[in-house]
């Protein structure tokens, strides 16, 4: 069992975002990483940091605590510093704050120096792990250079890719990649007797886009010199086709699903449909291959633009293994076809997919849920047990359901049979690993 948070008012945004960042080891450890760095500059200029990390150890712990509640008031205070201005009284959203959180741990990063303090000797004598050739030029570089571990981003930060190609010559624009915390994913039209999947999500996040009337270099190019009643032909304008994906995985992969719509009659609406996620998401088909986008620019012969916005895979296949069925499956167990089982069939069943060849998988960590409608409403948050001591595993087993300050024991069947609002998965590595039991 976890501590639960006291409720100051209207903080289930805040505590329901803490459980889940606290079922995340990898941005624990990356917060112990800097808070642990530059001892002799104040604690002030990294009070959110401190403050954050020391709840989320106090959260994330296999010993039992000396309280069962712990008050995370302390991190709020600390955010007015950052000059945000959150009330502990009024309804919040939990994705907003992880945002909040997320932008102001990059601002503390860029107010770090870039060099060592004068009167820091331990870090001045220290050397650095350099091989003897560079040593040569160390007496001549003018500064000494902290050996930071904030030169990676936070494991959250992750890369976008987009590029567009040309329907008529099918050139290829530049890949243009723009930084992501979390994918905010909307959920497609339901349609009747069929299931929401996340795989959907991320199909459609991901689906080209058709932008017309747009100048094409390389069409006036091929186009330059010739001549329609003796006049030379202006620049071309052509169809062309936006792909997105994804260009850099994070470590901790944070996914929100939009649940805000509107009515006809411009009220905003709350969805509450199921949308299937499983406990292992395999990311391959949404990773952008660099290979096949330098592979495609210098194919010269015509080809049929491929329908990438479609809600299915064109071959039934998963992680390179042919499923022998009907209905076309997507890569994480879910299928496209008409009454589908129950969310968590799957676990029910007993069935299992093989992962081996999955290079990007993740593991789910931590599923924030909330209750009520677009004005009222109240944040769960289901999230693994911390794993103990005993156990070789990377995760536990055990699955909790916290709200606020009441905590109970749940099932991984209970979890996946929830309606989420943010997921957070962590990457592992290759192989599926066991996961440790709790009895």
């Amino acid at each position: 069992m976890v501590p639960g948070l006291l409720n100051l008012g209207n903080t289930c945004f805040l505590n329901s975002l803490l459980q889940g960042l606290a079922a995340c080891p990898s941005f624990i450890r990356w917060l112990e990483s800097f808070s642990g760095s530059h001892m002799s500059q104040s604690c002030k200029e990294k009070q959110l940091s401190i403050t954050l990390l020391q709840l989320l150890k106090a959260l994330s712990s296999d010993e039992p605590g000396e309280e069962d509640v712990l008050d995370a008031g302390c991190l709020l205070d600390v955010l007015r510093l950052y000059r945000w201005h959150i009330s502990s009284f009024e309804e919040q959203d939990a994705h907003e704050l992880f945002h909040v959180l997320t932008s102001s741990l990059e601002e503390e990063r860029d107010h770090q120096p870039k060099v060592t303090h004068l009167f820091d000797m331990q870090s001045l004598e220290s050397l650095p792990d350099q091989d003897e050739k560079t040593m040569t030029c160390r007496s001549r570089a003018p500064l000494h250079p902290i050996p930071s571990p904030w030169k990676f981003q936070h494991p959250f930060h992750g890369r976008l890719t987009s590029n567009m190609s040309c329907k008529h010559c099918e050139q290829q624009s530049p890949v243009r990649y723009d930084s992501f915390e979390s994918l905010s994913l909307s959920i497609p039209l339901l349609q009747w007797g069929r299931a929401i999947s996340l795989d959907q999500c991320l199909q459609h996040f991901i689906s080209s886009e058709t932008i017309k009337e747009v100048e094409c270099e390389n069409c006036t190019k091929l186009q330059q010199g010739a001549k329609v009643n003796g006049q030379v032909l202006e620049s071309q304008r052509t169809t062309f086709v936006k792909q997105l994906k994804l260009g850099k995985l994070p470590q901790c992969l944070c996914i929100h699903l939009q649940r805000l719509t509107w009515s006809s009659e411009g009220t905003p609406i709350k969805r509450q449909e199921h949308v299937q996620f499983t406990e292992y998401l395999s990311m391959d088909r949404y990773k952008h291959n660099a290979s096949a986008q330098r592979s495609q620019r210098v194919k010269c012969t015509p080809k049929p633009i491929s329908t990438e916005g479609s809600s299915v895979l064109e071959s039934p296949t998963a992680n390179g293994t042919e499923l022998h069925n009907n209905n076309k499956h997507f890569s994480n167990g879910t299928s496209s076809s008409v009454l589908l089982p129950s969310p968590a069939m799957n676990v029910q069943l007993g069935l299992t997919y093989d992962y081996s060849s999955t290079e990007y998988l993740f593991q789910l960590m931590a599923v924030l849920v909330h209750h009520g409608d677009m004005h009222s409403g109240h944040f769960v948050t289901y999230r693994r047990s911390p794993c103990s001591s005993r156990c070789s595993s990377a995760s536990s087993s055990q699955w909790l359901w916290v709200s606020d300050d009441s905590v109970r024991k749940a099932s991984l069947h209970e979890a996946l049979s929830s309606n989420a609002y943010m997921l957070f998965y962590e990457r592992v590595r290759r192989q599926r690993p066991a996961l440790c039991s709790e009895e």
